[in-house]
């Protein structure tokens, strides 16, 4: 985090490293830039601004995405305590408010977990991390999602599918919360 010298609120600032080291990086640093350029919604998180701090084109390797501070994600959240029925009722409502919005502009996350949602000390959740998202007329990749919240559809490399997946996700996420623990824990692609 740091403060944004110009208006002196709180900011977090996500480094993308080497953005251009392959088509694929550069690819998802492009999109991520493009989405959250025009995402305006309050549980979906936008940005900022955007710097690098080279100051020549030969030396520009990294960049910065500046967004609103939140404070914490939803992981941290469920590692140091269990969450009361509200809690998760209101979190659950944020996120699928949240996904209504992405998936009304054609948009499908495909990596929804708990640590790419940013919960701030007033409880208010931001789905963060579009590095992965895609239009949903877009030909689709299976290598998507973290293991524990991938649809079925997902790990069985489907090469067309739909927003159902972030729905499967968040599925996961709340019986997670309620549980405790991941619904389910496979430690490898067939396990899944």
């Amino acid at each position: 985090s740091a403060i944004d010298g110009r208006n002196g609120t709180k900011v977090a600032i996500k480094k993308l490293y080497r953005p251009f080291q392959s088509e694929l990086f550069a690819k998802r640093a492009y999109r991520e830039l493009r989405l959250l350029k025009h995402m305006k919604h309050e549980n979906v998180i936008g940005i900022l601004d955007v710097f690098t701090p080279d100051l020549t084109l030969e030396k520009f390797n990294d960049f910065y995405l500046v967004m609103p501070f939140m404070g914490t994600d939803l992981s941290k959240i469920m590692k140091h305590e269990k969450l009361t029925e509200d809690r998760i009722q209101f979190l659950v409502y944020q996120m699928l408010k949240g996904l209504k919005y992405i998936h009304s502009s054609g948009i499908i996350h495909r990596d929804l977990k708990p640590g790419n949602l940013a919960v701030n000390e007033d409880c208010e959740l931001k789905i963060l991390d579009f590095g992965l998202a895609r239009h949903t007329d877009s030909e689709m990749t299976g290598y998507v999602v973290t293991r524990w919240y991938r649809a079925p559809e997902v790990i069985l490399n489907w090469m067309h599918y739909t927003q159902t997946v972030d729905i499967w996700s968040v599925g996961c996420i709340m019986a997670e919360m309620i549980t405790g623990r991941p619904l389910f824990k496979g430690n490898d692609r067939i396990l899944q």
